[in-house]
C-alpha cells in the first residue's frame, strides 16, 4: 500500500510540470519530491513521468493515475466541506487570479465593502503576469481574457470591455494630431513587452495596424497608463481606467475599438463553496457599477472539457 500523501505531491507536479514548483507549494524540497516521486512509481510499477524539453510530462500511466487522484482529492475535499460544513460557511480562504488592470481599477477600490460584508473571508488577489491556473488548482477562481477550453472548470462570461487609443492633451500639442491609423507610424507607442505577454489577448497593436510596434514597453497596464498620462506617447488602454481620465484624449474614435471579454474560471471542486459564491458575486457587483463602457453581460455557468 502507498503512502496517500504522496498523492498530493503526484498532483503538484504534474500540474506545474516540474518538481521546483510543485517543491514551493507543497513547502517541501527538490530532493524530497523526487524521492516520493521515485517511491510512488516503483510501489505501482509504473513510469508515470517523462523528461521533455526540462518539464515532468505525464505517461499514459501517469495520465490514469491523473484521473483517480483527482477524484480522490475531491472526494477529500467534499468530506471536509460535509463533516465541517465549510461549504456553507463565509469564512476561510479564497485565492483569485485577476489581470492587473482589473484587481488595481474595478476591485481594489472596492474591496473595503467587500471586507465588512464578509470580514472572515480571506482574500488574495494575485496579479502576477499571465493568470494562475484553477485547472491546476494554482487558484480557486480566476477573471481570464480567454474562455479555457480544458479543465475541471465552471466558466461563465462575465462581461465585455472595450479599449481605445489615448495621448495625453500634451503630447498631441508636441507631436502633431492623429486623424488616420497611419499617422500612428509617425508617432510613439505604447505598449507590451512581447516576450513577456504570456497573454494573446493583450496584443493589441495588430489590431490597430498591421506591422505596428511599440516603441514604450511595460509589462505592467498601470505602467503603461502613466506612460501615456504623462505624455510619453500613444497606448491602448481600457475604458474602465482611461475613458474618465481628464488628463487623457481618446484617438480615432469608432475606427479603432478593441473589445475584450471577462471569463469568470472556479475549479470545480469549490464552485459550491459559500466563500467562492461570494467572492464571485462580489466581482460581477464591481463589473456592473464601475465599467459604464463595458457592454457588461452576464452568462449561464457551463464545464469545459476535463483535461483527463
Amino acid at each position: 500500500m502507498f503512502d496517500w500523501d504522496d498523492l498530493r505531491v503526484f498532483l503538484a507536479v504534474a500540474r506545474a510540470e516540474a518538481v521546483g514548483p510543485a517543491a514551493r507549494s507543497l513547502s517541501l524540497d527538490a530532493t524530497t519530491i523526487s524521492r516520493r516521486l521515485a517511491r510512488l512509481s516503483s510501489q505501482l510499477e509504473a513510469d508515470l513521468f517523462e523528461q521533455s524539453g526540462g518539464k515532468r510530462i505525464l505517461t499514459v500511466h501517469g495520465q490514469a493515475l491523473l484521473r483517480h487522484a483527482e477524484a480522490a482529492e475531491s472526494a477529500a475535499l467534499a468530506a471536509i466541506e460535509e463533516v465541517t460544513g465549510e461549504q456553507r460557511s463565509l469564512s476561510g480562504h479564497v485565492r483569485l487570479s485577476v489581470a492587473e488592470g482589473m484587481g488595481t481599477w474595478l476591485l481594489a477600490p472596492a474591496l473595503a465593502d467587500f471586507r465588512a460584508q464578509h470580514p472572515h473571508i480571506r482574500l488574495d488577489i494575485i496579479t502576477a503576469s499571465g493568470f494562475l491556473n484553477p485547472s491546476k488548482r494554482e487558484a480557486d477562481m480566476a477573471v481570464m481574457l480567454a474562455r479555457p477550453q480544458r479543465g475541471r472548470l465552471r466558466v461563465r462570461r462575465l462581461s465585455d470591455y472595450r479599449l481605445h487609443l489615448y495621448a495625453s492633451p500634451t503630447y498631441l500639442a508636441t507631436r502633431g494630431a492623429v486623424t488616420t491609423r497611419a499617422d500612428l507610424r509617425q508617432h510613439t507607442l505604447v505598449g507590451y513587452v512581447p516576450e513577456w505577454n504570456a497573454v494573446p489577448e493583450l496584443d493589441y497593436l495588430d489590431e490597430v495596424g498591421a506591422g505596428l510596434t511599440a516603441d514604450l514597453r511595460s509589462t505592467s497596464i498601470n505602467v503603461q497608463h502613466r506612460m501615456v498620462r504623462g505624455g510619453a506617447g500613444i497606448g491602448v488602454l481600457p475604458d474602465f481606467i482611461a475613458a474618465s481620465d481628464s488628463g487623457l484624449v481618446s484617438l480615432l474614435g469608432d475606427e479603432v475599438v478593441i473589445t475584450r471579454s471577462f471569463w469568470m474560471v472556479i475549479h470545480d471542486d469549490v464552485r459550491h463553496l459559500a466563500r467562492v459564491d461570494a467572492v464571485a458575486r462580489w466581482i460581477e457587483q464591481c463589473l456592473a457599477k464601475d465599467m459604464p463602457y463595458s457592454g457588461a453581460r452576464s452568462t449561464s455557468t457551463s464545464s469545459v472539457p476535463s483535461l483527463t
